[in-house]
C-alpha cells in the first residue's frame, strides 16, 4: 500500500541531503585540488591523475560520514513524544533469533525484559518468541532446559514460546520470515532482537505506542548502547557507542527522514508492512556473490520505503542495549560477514522502484568497505610515483609541495577528530558529560579512543581489504556464531591470527627503504601498527576494572534497572544451573559475565 509522506519531514531531509552532499563534494574536490597541485609541482603523470581520483573518492565518503557527527553535535536533541496510554493497543511479538549462542545469557535477558514489562503492567500485550537455528545438539539441549526455567518467570505462561528449526534456511532473515509467514497474522508488531539484545520495559512499551499512534510508521529503529564490555578493545567500542553514536545517528536521521536505516535488531516493525514488503529474493549464483542476502536489514528498510512506509531511527529512545565482541579477532570475524553482505548490495542497487536515497544508502554501505582497498591503492600508487624518474624543480617549490601535502594530511585527521571534540564541548555545556564521569574523564577517554582507533586503523584497513579480496575471489565467509565470552587473546594467538599482517608491515618497510628511503616517513605510520598487530590484539583484549572511570559510560558507571535485573537473573540461575557439557560446551561463570 502506497502511503503519502509528511511534506515537512521530506523537505527538511531533502535540503539536508543536498547541503551535506554538496559539502562533501566541495571538501573532497578542494582536497583533491590541493593534492594534485602539490604532487605535480614538477609536472603531472598518469599516476598523479590516478592518485588524485582515488583521493577524491575516498575523501567524499569520509567527509560525508563525519559530517553526520558534526551536524548531530550541533543539532538540538529535540523533544521526546508526549507520554501515552499505559498499555499499547496492538499486540507485539518480541522475537529473539538464536544461533549456537549461550542460552543461559540469552534467556536471562528475556527474563529481565519480561520482569520489566510485568512491573509496568503491560505484559499482556507482549509475547516472547525464541527462534532457534542452533545446529549443535549440546547447545539445543541447554536451550530446552533454560526455556523450562524461563517458563517459571512471572506471567510467562502462554506468553513465552520456543521453536527450533530443523533446517537453517536463509539464516536470521529466513528464520524471521518463517515466523512471519506462519504466525505473523496473530500480531500487530514485531520487536526484533539479537541474542545479545536487552531493552527496558519502558522503551518496549513506548515503541509499540509509537506504532499505535502513527499508522504510516513501518519500522522504528533505536540506537543501541553497548554494555558488558570487559576488555580494553570492548570498552573502546562501548564508549564510542555511548558517547558518539547518538550524535552521529541524530545527524544521519536528519538526512534519512522517512527512509532511515534498519540495523537488524532492537527495532520494531509493523507486521503487515513487513509481511507485504520484505520478502527477500535469493540472489542467483552461489555464495558469496549470490544466495541468501547476508546484510538483509538495509535491504528490508529499502523495501519498506519503496512500499510507502515510514522508516525512522530515533536516537532519543534510550533503554536499548547490546553486547559487542571483546577482541579484534571476534570483531574481524563479524566484520567479514558484514563485508560480504554489503558487497551483495551491488546487485540490489538496480532493483525497480527503489527510492533514490535508499540506493544511495546501499551504495554508502558498499563504500564503507571499498574505502579500505582504495586508501591502500592510494598509498601504493604514491609509493610507485616516488620511485618514478624524478622531476627537477626548485627547492622552494619542493618545500611548498611538501607543506601542501602536510596541510592536507592534517585536514584529513581534523575531519575525523573534530566531531568528537565538539561532542565533548556540547556535553560540557548541556551537562551530559556528568553521566560519563565528568568532562575531565570524558576528554581523557576521547583522547584514548582517538589514539587507539588511529593506531588500529592500518590493521583494520588490511583486514577489510582482505575481506574484500576474499569475497571478490569467491570465498564464502558464511555466518559463524559470535563468541561473546570476552576471552583474552594471548600473544601467540594474536600472532597466529595476524602473522600475515606482520609480514605485510615488514615488506612495506623493506621495499620502501630500498626503493625510496625518503618516503619511509610517510610509510612508517601505516607499517608500524602492522608490525605490532599481535601485540595490539593481545593488549587490547586485556580486561579493565569493572567500574573504571576510563572509557566509562552511564551504563557501566550506573547500570540501568533492566541491566541489573539481567545480571541478578543470570547469577541466580548460575547457582542452580543445568549440566549439559557434551561436545566441550560449557557455561560461563557469573563472575565473567557480570565483570
Amino acid at each position: 500500500m502506497a502511503l503519502s509522506r509528511n511534506g515537512c519531514v521530506m523537505k527538511t531531509s531533502s535540503i539536508a541531503r543536498v547541503c551535506l552532499v554538496t559539502l562533501a563534494l566541495g571538501a573532497s574536490g578542494g582536497g583533491a585540488y590541493v593534492f594534485f597541485a602539490s604532487a605535480t609541482a614538477g609536472g603531472a603523470s598518469w599516476l598523479d591523475w590516478a592518485r588524485t581520483a582515488l583521493l577524491a573518492i575516498t575523501l567524499f565518503w569520509l567527509v560525508l560520514g563525519t559530517s553526520f557527527g558534526l551536524v548531530g553535535s550541533l543539532l538540538p536533541a529535540g523533544r521526546k513524544p508526549a507520554a501515552m496510554a499505559a498499555s499499547p493497543r496492538g499486540r507485539t511479538a518480541i522475537l529473539m533469533p538464536v544461533y549456537n549462542e549461550d542460552p543461559q545469557a540469552s534467556f536471562a535477558r528475556i527474563a529481565a525484559m519480561n520482569r520489566d514489562l510485568v512491573r509496568l503492567g503491560a505484559e499482556s500485550r507482549f509475547d516472547f518468541i525464541i527462534l532457534s537455528d542452533t545446529t549443535r545438539d549440546a547447545v539445543a539441549a541447554e536451550e530446552a532446559d533454560w526455556f523450562a526455567r524461563l517458563l517459571d518467570e512471572p506471567g510467562a505462561a502462554g506468553r513465552v514460546y520456543y521453536r527450533r528449526r530443523e533446517r537453517n534456511i536463509g539464516r536470521k532473515a529466513g528464520n524471521i520470515e518463517d515466523f512471519v509467514s506462519r504466525s505473523g497474522a496473530a500480531y500487530d508488531y514485531a520487536l526484533i532482537l539479537d541474542a545479545d539484545s536487552l531493552m527496558s520495559g519502558e522503551t518496549i512499551v513506548e515503541m509499540a505506542q509509537r506504532m499505535d499512534e502513527n499508522s504510516r510508521l513501518g519500522l522504528l529503529q533505536t540506537v543501541p548502547r553497548v554494555i558488558a564490555a570487559r576488555s580494553f578493545f570492548g570498552r573502546c567500542m562501548q564508549f564510542s557507542a555511548g558517547c558518539f553514536s547518538p550524535h552521529f545517528a541524530r545527524g544521519a536521521a536528519l538526512l534519512q527522514g522517512d527512509e532511515g536505516p534498519y540495523w537488524g535488531h532492537n527495532a520494531i516493525v509493523r507486521m503487515s508492512a513487513f509481511a507485504a514488503c520484505c520478502g527477500l529474493p535469493e540472489l542467483s549464483g552461489p555464495a558469496p556473490h549470490g544466495g541468501h542476502i547476508l546484510s538483509h536489514d538495509y535491504v528490508e528498510a529499502a523495501l519498506l520505503a519503496r512500499g510507502g512506509w515510514q522508516v525512522h531511527v530515533d536516537p532519543r529512545l534510550g533503554g536499548s542495549f547490546e553486547e559487542g565482541p571483546d577482541n579484534l579477532i571476534e570483531y574481524a570475524k563479524r566484520d567479514r560477514r558484514w563485508c560480504q553482505g554489503n558487497l551483495q548490495h551491488r546487485r540490489i542497487l538496480g532493483a525497480p522502484r527503489l527510492l533514490w536515497w535508499s540506493r544511495f544508502t546501499l551504495l554508502q554501505g558498499i563504500m564503507a568497505y571499498l574505502a579500505s582497498p582504495l586508501w591502500l591503492a592510494l598509498l601504493l600508487t604514491s609509493l610507485l610515483a616516488s620511485v618514478m624518474p624524478q622531476r627537477v624543480f626548485a627547492d622552494s617549490v619542493m618545500l611548498e609541495a611538501e607543506a601542501g601535502l602536510m596541510a592536507l594530511a592534517i585536514a584529513v585527521f581534523s575531519i575525523l577528530v573534530l566531531p568528537k571534540l565538539l561532542i565533548v564541548l556540547r556535553g560540557l555545556l548541556d551537562g551530559r558529560n556528568k553521566r560519563f564521569g565528568g568532562t575531565g574523564a570524558v576528554l581523557i577517554s576521547v583522547l584514548v579512543e582517538i589514539a587507539f582507533s588511529t593506531v588500529m586503523a592500518p590493521v583494520m584497513l588490511v583486514l577489510q581489504t582482505r575481506a574484500i579480496a576474499q569475497t571478490l575471489l569467491g570465498t564464502d565467509g558464511g555466518w559463524p556464531a559470535t563468541a561473546r565470552d570476552g576471552s583474552r587473546v594471548t600473544l601467540s594467538e594474536g600472532f597466529a591470527a595476524s602473522w600475515w599482517i606482520v609480514a605485510l608491515g615488514i615488506s612495506a618497510i623493506g621495499v620502501t627503504a630500498v626503493l625510496t628511503f625518503d618516503s619511509l616517513v610517510w610509510v612508517l605510520p601505516v607499517a608500524l601498527p602492522l608490525l605490532l598487530a599481535p601485540f595490539l590484539i593481545a593488549f587490547s583484549s586485556a580486561p579493565l576494572a569493572k567500574r573504571s572511570w576510563l572509557l566509562g559510560t552511564p551504563e557501566s558507571l550506573d547500570p540501568p534497572r533492566v541491566v541489573r535485573t539481567y545480571l541478578e537473573v543470570f547469577e541466580a540461575w548460575s547457582k542452580t544451573g543445568v549440566n549439559h557439557f557434551a561436545q566441550g560446551w560449557q557455561l560461563k561463570d557469573a563472575a565473567r559475565v557480570s565483570a
